[in-house]
Formats: C-alpha cells, structure tokens, sequence
C-alpha cells in the first residue's frame, strides 16, 4: 500500500467528506489521518491515504472527477510516516491582536529550527472590553537536541515584546 496526501476544498456543506470518503474506498483505499475545517463559507482539508498503488491512477482520476460536485482536489504522492527527530511540544497564545504576530512568532521557531506540526488560530472580542483577542494552539515539533529552556527563554521575550501570555506543554512531563 502506497500513501497520497490530499488536499480538499469545496463549499462548507452536508456530505462532502461521505463523498470523498466513498470514492476512496470504492477504489480499495484507507483513510489514515485527516484535518479539515469549515471556514469563512468553504471547507478545506488534508487527508493521507494509502492504497494499492495500481489503483493510485484510477483513484486520482475519480478524486478529480468530483469537481463536478464542487469538490477540488489535489493529490500528491506521499510516504509513509518519516522517523522524527523531535519532540512534540503544545504552545497556547493568547494577546491583544494586532498584524504581525504569526509572523513574529513562527520566525522564532524557525529560526530554532522548530517545525509547526498544527496551528489553529481565531480573533475573537476580549470578555470585558470587546477588544479583538488573538488566540493559537499550536503543536511544535523541537528538535531533540534543543534545550526546552532555550525554547521557553526567547518565547518568553518574544512574548514580552507582543503583549501576549504564552504557553508551553510537554506530554512527558
């Protein structure tokens, strides 16, 4: 079984995921993993899949027929899982919103070579002031060999100079 990864967008509406999942097993495949959300009127997603690899093109070729329905898909060939050389890390934000704080932030974790496993943000009104309110989950992969301290040190500035309370979460501990 060989892996694909797509990615999903269609209008926000009942029975787009029953669609997509039917095709894929009509065509003998399996949904491993997926992330999908409805946003601003639309839904979007990535799933990985496997399947037989002689069915990838006849699978592809379906996957793609469901435009027709609304449906766009893009599909990318994929590997299995890779062996990781991280540690999952869960970061929480949560400040005043202004432009530039994703930025600012995931610069940081690049800069330390962190990679974004998962971010989901919102702007919601603050309870007392109504003032818009910046909120992100997100979960970190940190490279072994970087110090958590290190880590949770120029967080911890970045957040001073943002105005902002952030969160550190290890699973181990």
């Amino acid at each position: 079984m060989d892996h694909l990864v797509l990615t999903v967008f269609a209008p926000d509406k009942a029975g787009q995921v029953e669609q997509i999942a039917l095709c894929i097993a009509e065509h003998g495949g399996n949904w491993l993993e997926s992330r999908m959300s409805g946003l601003a009127g639309q839904f979007v997603g990535i799933v990985r899949v496997e399947a037989p690899a002689e069915a990838h093109d006849a699978l592809i070729k379906a996957l793609q027929a469901l435009a027709s329905q609304g449906i766009q898909i893009q599909v990318i060939p994929g590997g299995g899982e890779a062996p990781g050389r991280w540690k999952p890390i869960a970061m929480e934000l949560v400040g005043n919103d202004r432009p530039g704080i994703v930025r600012d932030i995931t610069r940081l974790l690049t800069e330390q070579g962190i990679n974004l496993e998962q971010l989901v943000t919102d702007v919601s009104p603050a309870p007392m002031s109504g003032d818009p309110l910046f909120h992100a989950e997100a979960i970190l992969a940190v490279p072994f060999d970087l110090p958590l301290e290190a880590l949770q040190s120029g967080l911890e500035t970045l957040a001073d100079e943002l105005m902002v309370e952030l969160m550190l979460r290890s699973d181990e501990a």
